[in-house]
């Protein structure tokens, strides 16, 4: 019989940020597992619920059993499971025993490689509690949780205590066991709201039921509750709520039942960087802030509450309370740390350690100042103001806000050194150097800060590879993969033309200068970096490109990460706009690829005079036009306007391959001749090796 299952662990406050993760996890792991034992029908809906007190996944149209199936089992031949006189052998009479029956009870099973003794027996299948139980079991020992806890005097583990459980098939309880718990159709309602025992009567009564005891239990009714209270809020305050998609789902992990609030701060407070400010708010309260009509902070803010107050001003009052604290102490490091140049701090970076083999951040900002004084010169930024940055740009790193709100690093550095009376191209440069911090995040302006930016990163990923502790698995502690790809994104998008090698060049030749030439000569690890660097452009370019056009391009190694970006993007639009030539010409490439692979040549000279056949002619005739005529475009990376002159070759390259017989008797002819395909392949080398590129890529 088909019914709605409902499982649901019910445990202490779930970690906030993790929650939809684990809800996502529980979910598919408990749904997959039943879909695979076959107890789901065409119509089963899966509905994942989670908040801060339960994880729980409600399915519709769930079988009660499993269909019975068969199952045989293959035994000896029957050459060798009868003797002369027609008696089992031992084998036969082994395998019937371990099957559970006699010799006569066997069937036979007749195939083209012979005959053999076969058991087929008929197994009923599982009940819904014997499947449940295997997912379950499977759903919970696969979550993502790092660190596990115990609690009590159970030997069990799980990332909170756990203190009910429900599994209802219908309205029947299933005879389950998790984490020391049986399973019931009891749950618990609201923390404070409904502290009773709430009776899960039918699966399909769950959400309803929560509801009426204050729980909503589906995350995105949650969150859209929340939003919607938190934009009539600040439309009433002549704002606009800032939801940040992190903190939102946050709050959304810490509420069961959310009412918003609306709250207000001394606008006196505003003298402080509105940085400061919404850090205080967000990272500390975990409220939202507001803006007014031209971007400007409010001072104002939005908590969500997780009761319905009789008095909600006390619970406002009591947030507002706490929040004008905490910005007072914002206030006030702001005032002692302005109290002094942002330049006194660097003595205090000689004691804060960077890395315990590549010294501390005073030894790093000194390496800062010449790899980026290099790279000015490099880009054509003014080297002067590129190295004040550097030597400026880690010095709010001990600095009291810095030391309270680590997020502020390199914002906070910019409003000191503005202060200070520093250039503003220097203060940009100060912030703009950690950009981008994560993913779609933007990148440096100047072109001081993209030296800095650039040299930032790029210290790190020689330094800690040269110390062998380059990232593995998931592991990541020093956060190179996203170094690594901020580098890739500043060069290509701000369409910097440098070798990368170079670039790796000037990074290492600042550990010498710095003293840690043992380090460098015993490990040099470039060629590790550099390998490093290029494997994320895969990830870079995967939503936009196919495997196949990026495996084009990586075939030729280009040295410059731009003109990688420019080759890719030229061999796509080749393949868009001459779909017909493009697909021909790959197929010959791979073809011609093929051919002198197996004949192991290297060739790339032809001599004219001895193509006799008129097809070669005219390749060659063609092939020496669009050597001239492309040239200059190759030359100077115009690769899709050389590209598009290449489709010219696709008709006397079929009428090549359907008349000439390349490997020919004659040896000087068929030397020639690879001669005159290895040129043509060098052609399409000069932009990528097309051989890789699907040649159903039109269809």
């Amino acid at each position: 019989m088909n019914q709605s299952l409902l499982i649901e662990l019910g445990t202490e406050e779930l970690p906030p940020k993790a929650l939809k993760k684990l809800s996502d996890a529980f979910s598919s792991t408990l749904s997959e597992s039943l879909r695979t034992a076959g107890l789901f029908s065409g119509e089963t809906q899966i509905k994942a619920y989670a908040s801060p007190r339960r994880l729980a996944v409600l399915m519709s149209e769930v079988a009660d059993t499993q269909k019975d199936f068969s199952q045989m089992r293959k035994g000896p031949a029957v050459a060798a499971a009868f003797d002369n006189n027609g008696e089992p052998t031992r084998a036969a009479q082994g395998f019937a025993k371990s099957c559970g029956v006699d010799v006569a009870d066997l069937g036979r099973d007749k195939t083209d490689q012979g005959e053999w003794l076969v058991f087929e027996q008929t197994i009923a299948g599982k009940s819904i509690s014997e499947c449940a139980q295997e997912a379950l079991d499977a759903a919970i020992k696969q979550l993502p949780i790092p660190k596990r806890m115990r609690w009590g005097d159970k030997s069990v583990e799980f990332v909170r205590p756990v203190h009910w459980l429900i599994a209802l098939h219908g309205e029947t309880v299933l005879e389950l066991t998790a984490l020391g718990l049986d399973a019931s159709n009891t749950s618990r309602g609201h923390r404070f709201h409904h502290r009773d025992i709430i009776v899960i009567n039918h699966a399909d009564d769950y959400s309803d039921e929560l509801r009426r005891c204050y729980v909503l239990a589906d995350f995105s009714t949650r969150q859209a509750r929340i939003k919607q209270q938190c934009e009539s809020l600040a439309s009433d305050a002549g704002g606009t709520a800032v939801l940040d998609p992190a903190l939102l789902d946050e709050v959304t992990g810490l509420v069961e039942w959310p009412v918003s609030l609306l709250g207000k701060f001394d606008p006196a407070f505003l003298e402080v960087p509105r940085e400061a400010l919404i850090a205080s708010m967000k990272d500390h309260q975990k409220y939202f802030h507001l803006t007014g009509t031209g971007g400007e902070l409010l001072p104002a803010f939005i908590t969500v509450s997780n009761i319905e107050s009789t008095a909600p001003e006390k619970v406002l009052t009591g947030n507002e309370r706490v929040l004008n604290a905490r910005l007072s102490d914002g206030q006030f490091f702001w005032e002692q740390d302005r109290s002094h140049p942002l330049e006194d701090n660097a003595e205090r970076l000689e004691d804060l350690l960077f890395h315990v083999k590549l010294g501390s951040m005073a030894d790093k900002t000194r390496r800062l100042q010449y790899i980026s004084g290099q790279l000015a010169e490099l880009i054509g930024a003014d080297t002067t103001a590129t190295q004040r940055a550097a030597h400026l740009c880690k010095l709010d790193l001990v600095s009291h806000m810095v030391g309270e709100f680590a997020s502020l690093q390199g914002s906070m550095g910019r409003y000191y050194a503005l202060h200070d009376g520093e250039d503003s191209v220097v203060a940009d440069a100060i912030e703009q150097h950690y950009w981008p911090k994560f993913a779609g995040d933007k990148l440096p302006e100047s072109k001081e800060a993209i030296a800095l930016a650039l040299a930032d990163r790029l210290d790190a990923l020689v330094g800690i590879f040269a110390t062998g502790e380059k990232p593995s698995g998931v592991k990541d502690p020093y956060a190179l993969r996203r170094a690594a790809l901020g580098v890739l994104r500043i060069l290509i998008e701000k369409q910097l033309d440098i070798p990368l090698q170079n670039l790796l060049d000037i990074t290492a030749d600042a550990y010498k200068d710095a003293g840690s030439n043992d380090l460098l000569s015993t490990q040099n690890k470039q060629a590790e970096v550099k390998k490093f660097i290029l494997d994320r452009l895969r990830a870079y370019y995967a939503q936009d490109f196919d495997a196949n056009t990026f495996n084009a391009v990586a075939a030729v190694e280009p040295a410059r990460v731009y003109d990688f970006d420019r080759r890719i993007r030229a061999v796509s639009a080749f393949f868009e706009s001459e779909k017909s030539a493009a697909s021909a010409l790959a197929a010959a490439n791979k073809r011609i690829a093929n051919i002198l692979k197996k004949q192991g040549t290297e060739t790339r000279q032809y001599d004219s005079s001895l193509l006799t056949e008129s097809a070669e002619q005219q390749l060659a005739c063609v092939l020496e036009s669009l050597q001239n005529s492309t040239r200059v475009a190759f030359e100077n990376q115009q690769y899709a306007e050389g590209l598009a002159e290449l489709a010219r070759l696709q008709s006397p390259v079929d009428t090549f391959f359907d008349s000439v017989r390349v490997m020919d008797d004659d040896e000087t002819i068929r030397d020639n001749r690879l001669g005159l395909l290895g040129a043509l392949r060098d052609l399409f080398l000069q932009v990528a090796d097309i051989s890789h590129l699907n040649v159903d890529k039109d269809a």
